[in-house]
């Protein structure tokens, strides 16, 4: 994770600060936001041996209604908070939960056992909720945001701010921006995910990875840069 520098305050304009410390800006934001979640919706379901959940896997493939219930109650709270970054909606959240878990069980054939059962889970989660963020932008929707949310974050440092209120935050900020460009930096500064697994979850090759965070940085301070101006009119 980046280090928050000790001497950057939000008093400075917000295009500013996304153009000089954006790494730092949005690393120091995630770790706030991710504060807010539970104990529980943290912790890693990596953990689970391969060989676990492929024996579960193998007797639902037969029929067995009991295994993949043991596997949705392993993996849940993992996926739970996966799609908590793609809707803050519970009603939207709990269907997108279930949507990745229907689309699981239809395809558990193509499951291999070659990594966690969670690894897996994670890029139907991926999937699931990058198609409804698409899905939303279509229909023209947008989380509401502005300058004047910045107008609320404490002077003197971010250390001080609500974890939740910066999971808000966040959440709008992102919500700006076109899906792809959301979720590559979802994946990279929320899901602390590096090129190697961002290119895994997203099936993208490593390349694009890089260029598209590339492109969505460039994005996020056209934006602040934008918003500032018109805040100053």
């Amino acid at each position: 994770m980046v280090a928050y520098p000790q001497n950057m305050v939000f008093s400075i304009p917000p295009g500013k600060v996304l153009m000089l410390q954006l790494e730092g800006l949005l690393a120091e934001l995630a770790r706030l936001a991710t504060e807010s979640l539970s104990t529980s919706e943290r912790r890693e379901d990596a953990s689970v041996p391969v060989a676990m959940g492929i024996d579960d896997v193998r007797q639902s493939l037969k029929g067995d209604p009991e295994a993949y219930r043991r596997l949705i109650e392993r993996h849940q709270e993992h996926i739970g908070r996966v799609l908590w970054r793609f809707s803050r909606d519970r009603r939207v959240h709990e269907e997108l939960v279930q949507d990745v878990f229907v689309e699981a069980y239809l395809s558990l054939d193509r499951y291999h056992g070659k990594a966690p059962f969670v690894h897996w889970l994670s890029r139907i989660a991926t999937r699931v909720g990058y198609g409804y963020w698409k899905q939303v932008a279509r229909q023209k929707k947008r989380e509401h945001f502005s300058l004047k949310e910045w107008d609320r974050l404490p002077d003197d440092s971010a250390e001080k701010m609500d974890p939740s209120q910066a999971a808000e935050l966040v959440y709008k900020l992102l919500g700006q921006l076109p899906p792809r460009d959301r979720l590559v930096l979802t994946l990279r500064y929320l899901e602390k995910c590096d090129v190697a697994e961002t290119a895994q979850r997203t099936g993208w090759t490593k390349s694009m990875v890089k260029v598209q965070t590339w492109r969505a940085r460039k994005k996020l301070e056209k934006l602040f840069t934008e918003a500032e101006k018109e805040s100053i009119i």
